[in-house]
């Protein structure tokens, strides 16, 4: 299977930036974290939800972690994320002492993880006693996934976009399992839904088909078979009487306490 590989900060923010922050927004005050903890954002990206835990959280230090120097660059950038400091690293093997953080999150990450339970357990050990980690990840098996209006269309076709790893690990049964292999206690999870709005159909060919998983197929697609996939995909989501395209997504939510 090929990799996904996202490098494009400006253009992933366009395309997920806007979900991941929708569904960030809940996830935090879900959480209800105290004030002034250190936090580790793993996998932070273009940086989305690192500027949340900023606004939100009254953090005392946030660590951003990515294997993409053009994704950590794009965070660099951010207004709302100069609190924070970013370098390039892996889920897999944290580049920090145990016990560093009081919270240890991912946002939208772990399918991408090449071995989710060593993710997992990374995010476990360098919280301290009585840390939390968390993550939420959009349920890729269940019709959550932002993008799936375009790639159940793309399946239907005969092609074969590229999709992540370890879809399987998006299940809230799997989320829960990870988390109680990795020793953590005080399990919660949570389903959580948000909608994004396009100003017409054409908004949102244009960003959503940025993504890596969908961009080199659209390339390499004959001018009729292209033609075909947006009328696929334009009938699938029904626009409202001014040309609004309105959908939702739906993402799985898990916390948990390492113990003290």
């Amino acid at each position: 299977m090929a990799e996904l590989r996202f490098d494009d900060g400006a253009a992933y923010e366009q395309m997920m930036g806007v979900w991941s922050r929708s569904v960030g927004v809940v996830f935090l005050d879900w959480l209800k974290p105290a004030q002034g903890l250190r936090w580790i954002d793993v996998g932070c990206g273009s940086g989305a939800f690192t500027e949340l835990i900023l606004a939100r959280c009254a953090p005392s230090d946030v660590q951003g972690i990515d294997p993409s120097e053009g994704q950590l660059a794009f965070a660099r950038t951010r207004a709302g994320a100069r609190g924070a400091a970013f370098q390039t690293g892996d889920a897999m093997a944290l580049p920090f002492p145990t016990a560093s953080f009081d919270v240890a999150v991912m946002a939208l990450v772990l399918v991408f993880v090449p071995d989710p339970s060593k993710g997992v357990a990374e995010l476990a050990r360098v919280v301290r006693p009585g840390g939390l980690v968390a993550t939420y990840m959009w349920d890729m098996l269940g019709g959550g996934f932002p993008l799936d209006p375009i790639l159940d269309e793309m399946r239907a076709m005969g092609l074969s976009p590229t999709r992540p790893g370890h879809m399987e690990v998006s299940t809230l049964a799997a989320l829960q399992a990870f988390w109680s292999a990795a020793g953590l206690q005080q399990i919660a999870t949570r389903e959580i839904t948000v909608q994004r709005t396009f100003a017409d159909f054409n908004e949102f060919w244009n960003v959503e088909t940025k993504a890596p998983s969908i961009a080199p197929v659209i390339a390499a697609m004959p001018a009729a078979d292209l033609t075909a996939l947006m009328q696929r995909v334009r009938a699938r989501l029904p626009a409202a009487t001014d040309g609004r395209i309105t959908y939702n997504a739906r993402a799985h939510a898990i916390s948990g306490r390492k113990p003290g």
